[in-house]
């Protein structure tokens, strides 16, 4: 724990942890994926937090002590899902993303219709269309500028703009890698005895950055390793949206 993997022999079947070398018979890469950060004019980059671990969500928590506006940057499946706990817990949340409708790619517009209506019943409101084009100090505040004008006082921004794998290792290795690292129905990489899942694989073609198809490929991958060869198959995979004023499962 606390480490860092420096590099993969797979020719030698080792990793390295700076000088050290740890051998291995099979090795699998749950690298998982890291946010997407974008850049953002002004002097308050120090101001926005994104959340991808524990880590992420104390620093967050911390910083949120004794401030009551938020400013999220996405309105994806995590943006929607913190709107809701954040004004549950009595925060004023102010939403903005380039897009037309929340969760785009995966809800129906009705779906995502009835999802805004049951946030901003809550109190969040919605800037759909433009992007946070600058953000600065302003007192004991940030001003937020977007990039059709409006300008939204707040008290920190949380950027969930969503995941990219982790491919750095992998591709440093020589394996090839897409999107993700590219696997087979067996979770096999382009080199021998080595496996990927999660969010940093693309299985047969498909990154799939949810519970239920990783659960799938753990299973799969655990009789493969105990020397049962087994392809993923997957059945139903349920994405459930965590947003209580307007449950849903997609």
């Amino acid at each position: 724990t606390h480490t860092r993997i420096t590099g993969i022999d797979a020719g030698h079947k080792q990793l390295w942890v700076g000088e050290e070398a740890i051998a291995y018979r099979d090795l699998v890469l749950a690298c998982g994926a890291q946010v997407i950060r974008v850049p953002v004019e002004g002097d308050a980059q120090d101001a926005i937090y994104s959340i991808n671990d524990l880590e992420d969500y104390a620093r967050f928590r911390g910083a949120s002590v004794g401030k009551k506006r938020v400013l999220i940057m996405g309105v994806g499946l995590i943006g929607c899902e913190f709107a809701n706990d954040l004004t549950l817990g009595g925060y004023q949340v102010e939403l903005v993303a380039p897009c037309e409708q929340v969760m785009p790619g995966l809800l129906h517009p009705a779906a995502a219709t009835a999802v805004q209506t049951a946030l901003e019943g809550l109190g969040a409101r919605f800037h759909l269309g433009p992007v946070l084009a600058s953000l600065n100090h302003k007192a004991a505040a940030l001003e937020a500028h977007l990039s059709d004008g409006t300008v939204i006082e707040c008290d920190l921004v949380l950027s969930a703009i969503g995941l990219r794998p982790r491919t750095e290792l992998a591709t440093a290795a020589g394996l090839q890698v897409n999107r993700g690292v590219m696997v087979d129905r067996q979770l096999a990489t382009s080199h021998a005895n080595i496996y990927a899942l999660g969010d940093c694989a693309e299985v047969d073609g498909l990154n799939l950055l949810y519970v239920m198809p990783l659960m799938t490929c753990a299973r799969a991958l655990a009789q493969t390793l105990a020397g049962n060869p087994t392809a993923v198959s997957y059945g139903a995979m349920p994405v459930t949206v965590k947003t209580p004023a307007c449950p849903l499962v997609v």
